[in-house]
């Protein structure tokens, strides 16, 4: 697998290098010193997987990937984690902290090299939907956590904000619960009705409930109603 570094940060490149000498699968082709450089050398070397800094001179990581007609997978790599959420937007496998710690480029390693392989070559390719396995960035105020959704029980909307409930925090992010609904695999995640979504691997009773509506109970006690309007397809999914 062919990767290109880019980074502004000589020390920074040199470190990366350095660590992914232990992962013969991964090939360095070239570096890169910010964005417009990037773009020459991913048209001239044609990479399979992009470490992209987020904030350097000129462009930033995010509008070199917006100026891209194919975009390679992108792990970024950024001493701000102010962008982890935006990263994900874009799709990316991973979101690295410097200074990189070896075992969590491990993990995203790991992800990319265990990933199913595609044979397909439309260039219209639908956007990946976020599963179980899939880890993503939360940050509320000074704290921030790295969570797989496996471990996120319930979405719950409040105002222009969702609550994500796991293991006994329930922190708070700036974005609505239709777009996050778009980004979920449906196979695991249920939108129960206008606030809530739900894990189905979290599900521990049903019972019915006023105007043909659900109320269903996860492991840990939260209460969720399904709406009349979803209570149907809900039965389904669950083969009731």
């Amino acid at each position: 697998m062919k990767a290109l570094i880019i980074d502004d940060e000589r020390l920074a490149r040199k470190e990366l290098t350095n660590l992914l000498q232990e992962y013969p699968e991964i090939e360095i082709v070239g570096e890169a010193v910010n964005a417009e450089d990037a773009e020459e050398k991913i048209s001239l070397l044609n990479p399979d997987l992009l470490f992209l800094d987020i904030q350097m001179p000129g462009k930033t990581g995010f509008e070199l990937l917006q100026s891209l007609e194919t975009v390679p997978d992108v792990i970024f790599t950024t001493a701000y984690d102010e962008y982890a959420l935006k990263a994900f937007d874009f799709n990316a496998l991973d979101y690295l902290l410097k200074p990189i710690e070896p075992d969590r480029l491990k993990e995203g390693i790991t992800k990319l090299l265990n990933r199913p392989v595609s044979t397909g070559e439309s260039v219209s390719e639908p956007e990946k939907k976020l599963g179980p396995t899939d880890q993503v960035f939360v940050k509320d105020g000074d704290k921030c956590w790295f969570v797989k959704l496996e471990n996120i029980r319930l979405f719950e909307s409040d105002g222009n904000y969702i609550k994500i409930y796991f293991d006994n925090f329930k922190p708070m992010i700036h974005k609505s619960l239709n777009a996050l609904d778009e980004r979920l695999d449906d196979r695991s995640f249920f939108r129960a009705s206008r606030k809530h979504i739900i894990n189905l691997n979290w599900v521990d009773s049903i019972e019915s409930w006023f105007n043909g509506g659900l109320m269903v109970v996860l492991k840990g006690g939260d209460k969720v109603e399904v709406s009349r309007r979803q209570a149907a397809r809900f039965k389904e999914m669950m083969s009731l």
